[in-house]
């Protein structure tokens, strides 16, 4: 009987112990699981060496870090401003809330509509895969799914992120648009690159328009298009000559608007500045007058025959377009008499 007792005690006490292995195993399975499809975050941004951005509207964007920099799709460089938010938010991005189980359907459902695919690379190394999709309800974040980056299998929650201290939604951070991401820098010349400025006020007075001519970073000729030298204030000159430095437009227009490209190029530019370098390369940039705003149209009792703000802009070889600021580049569109000696007179 003893004998029965013994063993009987010995069955119960192994299948607690079996129970106990087994409910420890399974938690620390299950909270593994948990902890990895909530680990969006990568704290060693300098490691990283690729990241992989696309969208819904197949939009893609390949970022490469290179010796000069980001490069989009081995053809731009990037926006600083707009790598300096993306690896910011790739750093600090945490989980603020579990989706509730009600709401995990319906966000999962948007997210195939619109979320944004990131793959973040260190060398050769996939260290991270994730979607980020829409806004968040307290519009402080934005729903962000996380996968393996082994196997690309994604996890089964979706979390509602954010960046500790910062209020909106991260989506926009993660830009697909190739266009997006290009650096605005249009214009960046200093003296010892530049061999000749040609400014051409289309339609204006025939002795408005005027060529500078660079013989060296400190010798200079202003001339007329007709070949006429002019006289000049040379630190008025020499500023001018400065102007042309880190110029940018605010926003690309190329392949957003045929119709309006379409229609602007049946249109003579008010304005083109012809830049020849010193290696006998030319670059032209022609400007073109935009309508007003109809809010703007009448204002203070004046109205105005085109928008005071802003205008278009034509460069690359006539490829490329641009919506462009009077503010930055208005500068260049002065007259020859703006370089007039301090005074002369005209007679």
């Amino acid at each position: 009987m003893k004998k029965y007792a013994s063993l009987l005690i010995i069955l119960v006490l192994t299948a607690l112990v079996g129970i106990s292995l087994y409910l420890a195993f399974g938690r620390s399975r299950t909270s593994t699981v948990d902890a990895a499809s909530r680990s969006f975050g990568y704290k060693d941004t300098a490691a990283i060496t690729k990241i992989f951005l696309a969208d819904k509207d197949h939009h893609t964007a390949t970022l490469v870090r290179t010796k000069d920099g980001w490069m989009v799709n081995e053809k731009h460089h990037c926006r600083p401003d707009a790598i300096l938010n993306l690896l910011e938010v790739i750093k600090l991005v945490e989980v603020k809330m579990p989706v509730p189980k009600e709401a995990k359907e319906n966000v999962l459902k948007f997210m195939s509509f619109n979320a944004v695919k990131v793959e973040i690379y260190a060398g050769d190394d996939k260290v991270k895969q994730y979607y980020v999709g829409h806004e968040t309800d307290d519009s402080e974040g934005s729903y962000m799914l996380l996968s393996d980056p082994e196997n690309g299998e994604n996890y089964k929650e979706p979390y509602a992120c954010f960046i500790p201290g910062f209020k909106g939604f991260l989506q926009p951070r993660y830009i697909a648009d190739e266009n997006d991401w290009r650096d605005r820098l249009v214009l960046n010349y200093i003296p010892p690159q530049i061999k000749e400025i040609k400014v051409e006020h289309v339609g204006a007075a025939p002795d408005s328009s005027f060529i500078i001519e660079l013989q060296n970073a400190n010798t200079f000729k202003l001339k007329n298009l007709k070949g006429v030298e002019l006289a000049f204030d040379d630190a008025r000159l020499r500023q001018y000559l400065v102007y042309y430095q880190n110029i940018s437009y605010e926003v690309l227009l190329t392949g957003k608007s045929k119709t309006l490209q379409d229609s602007l190029a049946r249109v003579k530019p008010f304005t083109v500045i012809t830049v020849t370098n010193t290696d006998a390369t030319s670059e032209e940039y022609a400007f073109y007058r935009k309508q007003p705003r109809s809010d703007i149209q009448q204002e203070h009792g004046v109205t105005y025959d085109f928008d005071p703000d802003h205008l278009y802009l034509r460069f690359d070889k006539g490829r490329e377009w641009a919506l462009a600021q009077y503010y930055v580049f208005g500068k260049l569109f002065v007259t020859n008499s703006y370089f007039r000696p301090l005074g002369s007179v005209k007679k």
